[in-house]
């Protein structure tokens, strides 16, 4: 069964730039795991420094090799979560 995350990022609008341009780096290096379905960076319209991230995977399991993938620690855990105000994650199941 398909496994998806919804993240939602903010950070200061000032820190927009940096955190964009990691997520970019690490959509492009998600998109190429073999269990990466899907893997979308979206800028929230209405608010600045907000960002909205989904993805989807062929399960949990394809999700867990993700979070330990090197360019999930680079990029994610070091550049992006350090410069964030807020996160939150919703985890799913895909129907």
């Amino acid at each position: 069964m398909a496994y998806a995350v919804v993240a939602h990022y903010r950070c200061a609008p000032a820190d927009a730039e940096a955190v964009r341009a990691a997520l970019l780096r690490a959509r492009e290096a998600t998109r190429a795991e073999s269990a990466n379905l899907a893997y979308d960076v979206h800028a929230v319209a209405d608010e600045p420094g907000g960002f909205l991230l989904y993805e989807r995977y062929e399960d949990a399991a394809g999700f867990q090799a993700h979070k330990a993938a090197p360019h999930f620690e680079e990029q994610i855990v070091k550049a992006v979560w350090p410069l964030l105000t807020d996160r939150s994650v919703t985890f799913a199941e895909v129907l």
